[in-house]
């Protein structure tokens, strides 16, 4: 079982021919308002992929914070532990994504702002039998930290997003650490996957969009190339890649495989507009990677 402790936002997502510069307005496509969330994709990743997965976050007291918890539950995910706050709105996401399928994202974080300890308290029997915790930075660092902490002997994934200063000691609880190049130079101060070595965690994935991934552990760097695909857009294929992940480690595979099986599904991703909705299933992965 895979456990997420994270985000659920609306997304409101425009296509514009580029993105606008500061003070400029650009005009956009017809818009599309789809369910996301970093968390809630990619736990919605992993029960697309067959995983039994809990949700552990808030939603506002507000109708779209009824309509995020409706999808979750239709996707199958447990929301047991999805909070409401009645006085805050849910969380809201705005993207624009550009011609060359590349998007910018401001996230109004809403309820997922009150995320806290309490929450990690009321489902630490959740988090301590899970075979893999996962967990992002839409969320506070206290939320963060508490639910590592109730981890276990849960396999800990930890997506850095967005980029935050971490403690040591959180650190060394994380198993995986799976940044973007952006996000592995906030800690190393490099975009090289090999500047990740003397980070205190036994496994860092870098993902690198197009070019794939890269695993650094065990005293190498190996790198995994990407599936070629025609790409749409980006929004959600960081999430496809982490639920994908969390997903083969639970089910008992290496870091290699799973890496393997994580680069296909943020490929798959790319091929469709919308982050949730861009989500693949098992089916369609396996088809991609030949399995």
């Amino acid at each position: 079982m895979i456990a997420v402790v994270g985000s659920v936002n609306r997304d409101i997502v425009v296509v514009v021919e580029r993105h606008p510069r500061p003070g400029e307005t650009v005009l956009g496509g017809d818009h599309l308002a789809v369910d996301g969330g970093k968390g809630a994709n990619q736990a919605v990743a992993a029960a697309r992929l067959g995983a039994d997965v809990a949700f552990i976050g808030r939603v506002g007291g507000d109708a779209v914070g009824d309509e995020l918890r409706s999808g979750l539950s239709a996707e199958g995910v447990d929301v047991s532990h999805l909070a409401s706050d009645p006085d805050t709105p849910s969380g809201l996401a705005l993207i624009t994504v550009d011609q060359d399928g590349e998007n910018a994202i401001v996230v109004s974080q809403g309820a997922n702002a009150n995320v806290g300890a309490a929450d990690i308290e009321t489902a630490a029997g959740v988090l301590e039998t899970a075979d893999v915790v996962l967990l992002q930075l839409e969320i506070p660092l206290e939320a963060v930290t508490a639910a590592t902490a109730r981890a276990g002997d849960s396999i800990v994934v930890l997506n850095p997003a967005p980029a935050r200063a971490l403690t040591p000691a959180l650190l060394e609880r994380v198993n995986v650490l799976v940044p973007n190049r952006h996000e592995l130079a906030a800690f190393t101060g490099s975009t090289d996957p090999a500047s990740a070595v003397d980070l205190p965690v036994p496994f860092v994935v870098v993902t690198m969009g197009g070019e794939g991934a890269a695993v650094v552990g065990e005293g190498k760097v190996v790198r995994v190339p990407s599936v070629p695909v025609v790409a749409l857009d980006t929004t959600g294929a960081g999430d496809a890649f982490c639920g994908a992940l969390a997903t083969f480690l639970a089910s008992g595979d290496d870091i290699y495989t799973a890496v393997d099986a994580a680069v296909g599904a943020g490929a798959l991703a790319t091929t469709a507009t919308g982050a949730r909705t861009a989500m693949p299933e098992r089916a369609e992965l396996r088809a991609l990677l030949g399995w």
